[in-house]
């Protein structure tokens, strides 16, 4: 069993989607950031970034409860332990790390800092919208471009296209789909998939 620590964002739901595409059992445990759930000792146990989504492998390697924290890490592991959305062969296997890699370092940080300046700030900074508005616009650029040379991020439908897609589901970031052929095409290719539906109402 998978106890999944989460909450209705990004990062969460990539590993939502995942849990949901391969059918391993999970029990969600929702943590509330309006009561500080984040802080909560027993979650800082399993989290020490006090960050979600984290996970406890209740049959972990050895048969021993394994607890992880970080998307990325989290999606490596279960990719890992199901064999699935992960390639066997070496050169493709890095390229889906690569891709993946990129979300963590990209992806998230941009988009999660365009909408704190641009929607949640008390006070708007021009400056600040500005700046990551033309990161995001230029990832966007990067995902089109990769997307015109293969028909997911990695090759094959993946956890790199997982991690991706959560952030970019909607288009509050200013995407303009007519411009961005490839990128629409993938997006409508993700959305479409039941276990992404069902991953991105979770929890």
């Amino acid at each position: 069993m998978i106890e999944f620590h989460t909450a209705g964002t990004p990062n969460g739901r990539k590993v939502a989607i995942f849990l949901e595409e391969t059918g391993l059992p999970y029990r969600v445990h929702r943590i509330d950031f309006s009561t500080n759930g984040q802080f909560a000792p027993d979650f800082l146990k399993i989290s020490p970034n006090n960050k979600i989504p984290a996970i406890v492998d209740t049959d972990g390697p050895g048969g021993r409860p394994l607890p992880l924290f970080e998307s990325g890490a989290i999606l490596f592991y279960l990719a890992e332990k199901t064999g699935k959305f992960l390639p066997a062969d070496p050169a493709a296997r890095a390229i889906t790390h690569q891709w993946l890699m990129w979300q963590m370092g990209g992806i998230g940080p941009m988009f999660g800092q365009l909408w704190h300046f641009a929607k949640s700030a008390p006070e708007k900074v021009p400056y600040a919208i500005d700046r990551y508005q033309k990161e995001v616009d230029r990832l966007v650029g990067v995902l089109d471009r990769r997307l015109g040379e293969a028909p997911y991020l990695a090759g094959d439908y993946s956890i790199a296209d997982m991690a991706v897609y959560p952030w970019v589901a909607g288009d509050w970031f200013g995407a303009d789909p007519a411009k961005l052929p490839n990128f629409a095409r993938w997006r409508e290719a993700i959305a479409a998939r039941p276990a992404v539906a069902r991953g991105m109402k979770v929890p």
